[in-house]
């Protein structure tokens, strides 16, 4: 009979679970709590590896400093539940001796996974032939493109860029910036063949120039930007980023994040808003809240979420909205106003009036939290950071179709009241 292991545990000497793993409900939590208490700590580990504890049985083996216990619920081989833990104590490792005399080795979870795949293992006496060739696993963990296996092949070959920022803003309540800054990311997913050699190039100043340099040649007019707290994939070559300032690099297959980047100079911000509060006495209040979208005319923001907060003694809000809809929220004490889609080169206007209730201790005043925003704008990016070109060579020779896109999201974007 099989092993039907229902969990399975890795404790250390004083009995704390380091990794463990439940197969089935037919067991409880507090089994490593039963094996702890009936069995750790009464000494009784070394009289026999096998033992019967509330109609669950613990087959349990000591590897170093390391115990490793399997909780089956019913009747089981012994012997096929020791020789699984002694072999998968040799493949930890045969596959896990992932740094070698203090030098880290191979990380990447793409090769590990050439060696560890959850496929049938053909057996050497079968005489039906090898549907396809082994992948060279040893090349990858060896070689120069760890990251990448060898032999992918697609039917249409394509790449597709996202470059994704998030705006943090700060703003006075008269629309000047008291702080703003922008993070990025550069998203990739790759369906190329062979093992293709990539190229992108962007508008930021350093690159511009360089290239400018080494074509001798002046640099061509357009906005470029300085890229702050760049880091990069392990793919990218750095080298020739150092001397060239391009981004060069063998792709790994399908999605991955090609580097991150942050601005703190000139930025576009996608929104102004400009808040009206008065407060009239104790009991009423009047909020006033334009909004204006500074992005280009033929482009649109999607979500856009506008937080105004009020007193917890709000009683009763009256508002009317030019665009959207508007509720009052009490669990968040604030103005919900939504915009599906917000054109730019446009504004919108929010009008309340908002009755409180009186209380009769002394008035504490109100802090007025600043107003929060939540938007997503496609084809805008607040950086103005560009894709100038993406090439993609393989030796095939094979055409390649490649997709880019921007968006910018908002990521702290308060503005105060």
């Amino acid at each position: 009979m099989p092993v039907a292991a229902s969990a399975i545990y890795f404790l250390n000497l004083r009995g704390d679970v380091l990794i463990n793993r439940t197969y089935r409900d037919d067991v409880g939590g507090n089994m490593v709590d039963a094996f702890r208490t009936h069995i750790m700590q009464t000494k009784e580990l070394g009289n026999c590896p096998v033992r019967q504890i509330g109609g669950c049985s613990f087959v349990y083996m000591r590897i170093s400093n390391v115990y490793i216990v399997i909780v089956v619920s019913s009747n089981a081989n012994v012997a096929c539940a020791f020789k699984f833990v002694v072999e998968a104590v040799a493949l930890f490792k045969s596959y896990f001796e992932i740094m070698d005399f203090g030098y880290p080795q191979n990380l990447s979870p793409e090769i590990l996974k050439l060696y560890i795949t959850q496929e049938g293992v053909r057996s050497p006496f079968s005489s039906k032939p090898k549907d396809k060739p082994v992948p060279n696993a040893t090349l990858q963990v060896t070689g120069a493109v760890g990251w990448r296996r060898e032999g992918l092949s697609y039917k249409k070959n394509e790449v597709f860029l996202d470059i994704v920022e998030s705006v943090n803003l700060l703003m006075s309540s008269k629309g000047n910036v008291l702080r703003c800054d922008v993070t990025g990311k550069v998203l990739m997913k790759c369906f190329l063949s062979g093992m293709p050699d990539l190229k992108l190039g962007l508008n930021d100043k350093i690159g511009l120039e360089k290239e400018s340099e080494m074509k001798s040649r002046p640099a061509k007019s357009g906005k470029t930007i300085e890229l702050d707290d760049v880091t990069f994939h392990q793919c990218v070559n750095l080298t020739r980023f150092n001397s060239e300032k391009t981004v060069s690099f063998v792709p790994p297959d399908g999605e991955f994040e090609l580097m991150k980047y942050r601005i703190t100079e000139g930025v576009n911000l996608p929104f102004r808003v400009l808040p009206t509060i008065n407060e009239l006495g104790r009991t009423r209040m009047e909020v006033n809240v334009k909004v204006k979208s500074v992005f280009g005319a033929k482009m649109f923001a999607l979500g856009v979420v506008v937080k105004i907060p009020v007193p917890k003694q709000t009683a009763k809000t009256n508002f009317q909205v030019t665009t959207g809809r508007a509720k009052y929220n009490p669990s968040i004490d604030c103005l919900v106003w939504k915009i599906r889609k917000f054109p730019g080169q446009t504004e919108s206007t929010l009008s309340a009036e908002i009755e409180l209730i009186s209380t009769m201790g002394e008035k504490k005043s109100w802090t007025r939290p600043p107003i929060q925003m939540e938007f997503q704008v496609p084809m805008f990016t607040a950086s103005g950071l560009r894709v100038r070109f993406l090439k993609v060579w393989e030796k095939s020779g094979y055409n390649t179709v490649e997709w880019v896109r921007y968006i910018t999201k908002a990521g702290s974007y308060e503005i105060r009241c």
